[in-house]
């Protein structure tokens, strides 16, 4: 798994936390108009599509788990991965009514209303469509990173453990 898929898993799975946390611990009941104000919002920003990806990722990684202790069964694990794809797929609109829940929890109406205003300017605009570009692009800078940084480290073990009369491979 590279980095950044790993970082997106990392990501999903902690904002996934942070959600649940958020939703349990919520204190006020968000009114209805916030609640729409809400789900325009994050429709607008794109939010929901961030955790589109869970769906499949959960089910393709259990049927990569299940894959390596059963490799004979690749065709059934593959067929029934592609059946719960389907199957689930609705419960995405779970994650948009959680993340709707939480936005209308932390801002009142007025302030989705300016925020949604944001979000309609072009600046707004121009962040909507380019935030996406920039996050890839420090996905792939902190991969890259990190790839370079591994050899240094793993370089220095090695000259540290040759200094202290060990061979490292």
């Amino acid at each position: 798994m590279t980095f950044r898929r790993y970082a997106r898993v990392l990501c999903a799975a902690a904002a996934l936390s942070l959600t649940f946390a958020a939703t349990a611990s919520a204190q006020s009941k968000p009114t209805p108009a916030a609640l729409l104000l809400a789900k325009e919002l994050i429709q607008l920003k794109g939010a929901s599509a961030a955790y589109d990806p869970l769906v499949a990722g959960v089910i393709e990684y259990h049927k990569n788990l299940f894959m390596q202790t059963n490799p004979n069964l690749a065709k059934d694990l593959d067929a029934v991965a592609a059946k719960l794809l389907k199957e689930m797929e609705p419960r995405k609109v779970e994650m948009q009514q959680r993340l709707t829940r939480i936005y209308a929890t932390h801002f009142n109406e007025q302030e989705l209303k300016e925020i949604l205003a944001f979000y309609r300017s072009p600046i707004g605009k121009k962040l909507v469509a380019e935030e996406p570009k920039a996050m890839e692009e420090s996905m792939k800078a902190a991969d890259d990173w990190s790839k370079k940084f591994a050899e240094e480290v793993a370089a220095k073990f090695r000259s540290e453990m040759k200094a202290r009369g060990h061979n490292m491979i």
